[in-house]
């Protein structure tokens, strides 16, 4: 059973490790995730601990199994993380979906993302629910020592006349 609610304030350690096991998984491709693990579980467990209160977290049978973020509040997904043991039971689409319904009662006609081009997985993934390549970026890394591109994808979340989503 699905069970999406916020995140609680005791949760940095639990949801930090489910954002680095997802980041590990989404790293594949651009390599050298062992030599930032440590960098990236000090990161992961700071955002949750200080922005708590932004993240939404998704259950599986009572357990967490993944999070998101609006760490603005506003349009923007600035996080995004299902535990891989836990992919392929509809958990990212329905913390998807949940997000967006926030992201559209706070008064926003859209929603965005973005993470680096080699994700493939979850570029996929946001497209099939919608979102559209919008713009590519490429920017250097100091932690990867090389310039890593990114794409930002998007989606409206305003109802066309003819009852569908897209844009109008």
């Amino acid at each position: 059973m699905i069970h999406i609610r916020n995140a609680r304030d005791d949760e940095a350690e639990l949801l930090s490790e489910i954002g680095v096991r997802a980041w590990q998984k989404a790293m594949t491709s651009i390599g050298e995730a062992d030599a930032m693990l440590d960098a990236a579980r000090s990161a992961f467990f700071n955002f949750v601990s200080n922005s708590w209160i932004t993240v939404t977290v998704i259950e599986w049978n009572g357990h967490a199994a993944g999070w998101a973020a609006r760490e603005t509040l506003d349009e923007k997904i600035s996080d995004f993380w299902i535990d891989p043991s836990f992919i392929g039971h509809g958990l990212g689409t329905a913390l998807l979906q949940e997000l967006e319904r926030e992201i559209a009662g706070h008064g926003f006609d859209t929603a965005a993302m973005q993470t680096h081009s080699g994700n493939t997985e979850a570029i996929s993934f946001f497209q099939k629910r919608g979102y559209a390549i919008h713009w590519l970026s490429i920017a250097y890394n100091p932690k990867l020592d090389r310039d890593v591109p990114s794409v930002g994808l998007s989606k409206s979340l305003v109802s066309a006349d003819d009852g569908t989503y897209g844009s109008v």
